[in-house]
């Protein structure tokens, strides 16, 4: 006796289910938009030194803005200014063009802050705080902060979603996720600005862990694929949106919250979000889940009119007796546990899961937005960037929709992050002034990453027990994002060898391939229950059914 049989009667996927997927799919609009924004709200602007310290001499005035950089700024190998070194003095003897030797000037650190070009940005946190050149570390803790508030959010939610249930945490993430996100765009100084980042991407995971689950647990099993997909397709659409917005808001405080106001809408239509049913039945609130169901049934077509404690009667022409075994399952199975994250390693099988997945989030992760946030390395405008990496996951998810059952589930996100692999190892023999073909290959790279990253949600969500799928979640959600907190750092190696991130990101997609063919195959199973259910399937070597 399994859920699946109880969804069955009541339609597993009918106007009810679609109701649930339409609201998390508007509520996670915000998601990608705060994920990705670093890039846009922490982009370095071109820039150089402030000259305006060489003014007082009479001759210094007379120049042209052109003759003025070129007497104050030494030139890059690139032909540009440096961004970080000024003369000590005007080299006047570079205006005549046999002065070109400039090798014996004396040049010294800015000494009066930066100029920046506003022609794409009226403001970042880069031009505000200057956090540039010696400070070019803390533009990117930025991101690494956030996701680092992402990282322990997804322990936290996935922990009290297990334990409170599904729906009033979504709602406790829609509203804290609201109140730090505005609330970051107001900030005075860099110090205010991190601790705030760090509090919206701890509230704004559980938006992420809690709908996923939550769309899973309501539909039968011919259906599972396509919810996990649509839930990935929510963030490829609204990310290729996000570039859009970002185009036509060019101050990143207005920025921040044009992609957070969404979220009241998010919370008005919270209140149509039912409780997971089969989270309910897990605990042992019968009844609960009972007014669930028979909500369920209605709204699917099901003329359901009976009661757990009155015994099978009918709905249409199926016996709905499946409620009362179920009932007597329940209190057969009841008891006072409360799981908790040591349950992930208290037994073989669930150790083994634990631990193959949290490698498989990490690699998949950091391989995903070292990619993501490397949209200025590339030598385009950052907006077509953002958005072709956005749209080339369209139909990567497409593909993997397909492939799901065609193929199954570990082959599919096995063989993504492989492909993945490849296209980072071709980049790295491609020279960086094609920015091109390097551009071409690392879309393509992208789309792959993202098919992987589509698969390993419903994937790992069919891995995992309904006593501890939430905390499973909660537990690779905090491996993926401490990925994701290295990624921007793990871009910073260029500094020691020009290639480097990108051997790195090539080498942490093939390990992750290499893990995903370890774990087992879940086509076509019904979600398991418990852990002895886990640990039965592992013993007999059967599929659960």
């Amino acid at each position: 006796m399994k859920f699946e049989n109880v969804l069955d009667e009541i339609n597993g996927f009918g106007k009810f289910q679609i109701m649930i997927i339409g609201i998390n799919f508007l509520g996670r609009f915000t998601l990608p938009c705060h994920f990705m924004l670093s890039n846009f709200v922490a982009a370095v602007p071109a820039h150089h030194c402030d000259i305006k310290s060489f003014d007082d001499e009479g001759i210094f005035k007379n120049l042209s803005w052109e003759e003025k950089l070129l007497v104050s700024i030494p030139v890059q190998q690139d032909g540009t200014p440096s961004s970080c070194q000024m003369f000590v003095e005007p080299q006047y003897q570079l205006l005549l063009l046999s002065s070109s030797n400039v090798t014996e000037m004396l040049t010294v650190s800015c000494q009066n802050g930066w100029i920046y070009d506003n022609t794409t940005f009226k403001s970042t946190i880069t031009s505000e705080w200057d956090l540039v050149c010696d400070k070019r570390d803390k533009n990117k803790a930025s991101a690494t902060i956030f996701f680092i508030g992402v990282m322990f959010g997804a322990i936290f939610f996935g922990s009290l979603s297990d334990r409170y249930g599904r729906r009033i945490m979504l709602l406790v993430s829609y509203i804290s996720a609201l109140i730090f996100a505005v609330a970051s765009a107001f900030s005075t100084t860099y110090e205010m600005f991190a601790v705030l980042r760090f509090f919206t991407g701890f509230c704004i995971t559980g938006i992420v862990i809690v709908s996923a689950v939550l769309s899973v647990e309501w539909v039968d099993v011919n259906h599972r694929k396509l919810v996990g997909v649509v839930d990935s397709f929510s963030w490829s659409i609204w990310n290729c949106v996000f570039p859009g917005i970002a185009y036509h808001v060019t101050d990143w405080r207005w920025l921040i919250l044009c992609v957070s106001s969404p979220l009241i809408l998010s919370i008005i239509t919270w209140r149509w979000m039912p409780e997971s049913a089969r989270w309910l039945i897990a605990n042992g609130k019968f009844e609960q889940a009972q007014i669930h169901l028979k909500k369920c049934a209605k709204m699917n077509g099901q003329k359901m009119q009976t009661d757990f404690n009155s015994g099978p009667k009918k709905i249409s022409l199926c016996n709905f007796s499946y409620f009362q075994t179920l009932a007597t399952i329940i209190e057969t199975k009841k008891t006072d546990q409360t799981y908790s994250y040591l349950d992930l390693i208290r037994t073989p099988k669930m150790r083994k899961i634990a631990l193959s997945t949290g490698i498989l989030w990490f690699c998949l992760a950091t391989a995903y937005y070292g990619i993501s946030f490397n949209i200025q390395g590339l030598g385009l405008s950052i907006y077509l960037t953002q958005f072709v990496y956005s749209l080339i996951e369209l139909p990567a998810k497409g593909t993997v929709y397909y492939l799901l059952d065609k193929i199954g589930r570990r082959p599919t996100q096995m063989g993504a992050l492989l492909c993945a692999a490849i296209c980072l190892g071709i980049n790295l023999v491609i020279p960086k002034d094609l920015s091109v073909p390097r551009t071409v290959v690392a879309v393509i790279g992208k789309g792959f990453s993202s098919a992987s990253f589509s698969t390993v949600v419903l994937y790992c969500s069919e891995l995992y027990p309904t006593v501890l799928r939430q905390n499973g979640f909660g537990y690779n959600s905090f491996m993926g994002r401490l990925g994701v907190a290295l990624a921007p750092f793990i871009l910073l190696l260029d500094e020691v060898w020009e290639k480097l991130p990108q051997l790195v990101l090539c080498l942490l997609a093939l390990t992750g391939g290499l893990v995903a063919r370890t774990l087992s195959e879940t086509r076509n199973r019904f979600l398991p229950e418990t852990i002895e259910d886990i640990e039965q399937q592992w013993k007999n070597k059967k599929p659960l059914s």
